[in-house]
């Protein structure tokens, strides 16, 4: 991909960073050089100087501020890169090119139909690309729930596209192993089947006939009992730590809200000043509770490796379209 123009491969990625007190996601690219290397990865700006960032309307909407693939394409047909980005929520928004690198400072939200284009699940993974062979330009998007989603384009090629409302490519894994991460049920990589979670695709002709095939990425997490133990007694000592666990989480929420409720950013800009000494000894108070409840719960969740083991892992599915 040559994001500036200059007849070089650049490479683009999205990440995640506090700004201004929140997370928020931003873009960064490496621009190649002549010799085929690439520059120190540098944060892409709009044309008002500031980092390119999904907007959200408030701290309840973070999620749709952090993104995640970003995928430069000509979105509109004016002959210029635009971004098509993801995000944590699930939604999907575009960021206008201007020609050489440059991009409008505010995005717009795709849609499908009349509503916000969303995935089922969260983690939206936006891959462009004309998935029919009709000529315009589609979305395709992986998961966290496992699927693959594709939204059809009828606006025609060289147009802004007009999707719609998504169709399964893929369907999500819905937890056909049992919620293994709440259960512990046994799972090895003998057991898997297909995508787990956490999906991310890519579309090409893999095999040569012509026809456009899905490469699909996934993170899953297996599941064995710790040294020594069997199936049958893993899942025994799971359930009665499931039961402590859910006690201890119980007893940990009002402490956790009541924290919340007294150190967050106000959302009208107002925060207390100058505290009383009441107030401070309150703070204090409740801060202690916090760690104190944080650490019992940290110690109650490291537990868990003494009837399980558990490898974080991944793998990589080929589906050859027929």
């Amino acid at each position: 991909m040559d994001l500036d123009g200059d007849g070089h491969t650049d490479i683009l990625s999205g990440s995640y960073s506090r700004q201004e007190k929140s997370m928020a996601g931003t873009f960064h690219v490496l621009y190649g050089t002549k010799d085929g290397t690439f520059k120190k990865a540098v944060e892409l700006k709009g044309t008002d100087g500031e980092p390119l960032i999904i907007p959200a309307d408030d701290e309840e909407r973070m999620t749709d501020k952090i993104c995640t693939r970003p995928f430069a394409t000509d979105w509109d047909g004016d002959g210029h890169l635009d971004l098509v980005v993801g995000n944590f929520a699930g939604t999907f928004f575009w960021f206008k090119g201007e020609g050489k690198g440059k991009f409008a400072p505010k995005p717009e939200q795709i849609k499908g139909g009349d509503k916000p284009l969303k995935i089922t699940g969260v983690h939206s993974d936006p891959f462009v690309v004309d998935w029919d062979g009709d000529g315009d330009l589609d979305l395709v998007s992986g998961s966290s729930d496992g699927a693959v989603y594709w939204a059809d384009n009828t606006a025609g090629k060289g147009k802004v596209p007009t999707l719609k409302p998504f169709q399964v490519l893929v369907a999500p894994a819905e937890d056909e192993w049992g919620k293994t991460g709440a259960t512990f049920k046994p799972l090895r990589e003998t057991d898997i089947k297909r995508p787990t979670y956490g999906v991310r695709v890519w579309v090409a002709d893999i095999n040569g006939d012509g026809k456009l095939d899905l490469l699909v990425g996934d993170s899953t997490t297996l599941v064995t009992p710790a040294k020594g133990l069997s199936d049958e007694e893993m899942v025994k000592k799971a359930a009665e730590w499931q039961k402590e666990f859910e006690k201890a989480q119980a007893a940990m929420a009002p402490v956790q809200e009541a924290y919340m409720k007294e150190f967050r950013e106000k959302k009208d800009g107002k925060e207390k000043k100058e505290l009383t000494k009441e107030q401070k000894e309150a703070r204090e108070k409740l801060e202690k509770e916090m760690r104190k409840a944080s650490e019992e719960y940290s110690k109650l969740y490291q537990k868990r490796s003494e009837f399980v083991t558990e490898e974080m892992t991944g793998f990589v599915w080929l589906y050859v379209r027929k």
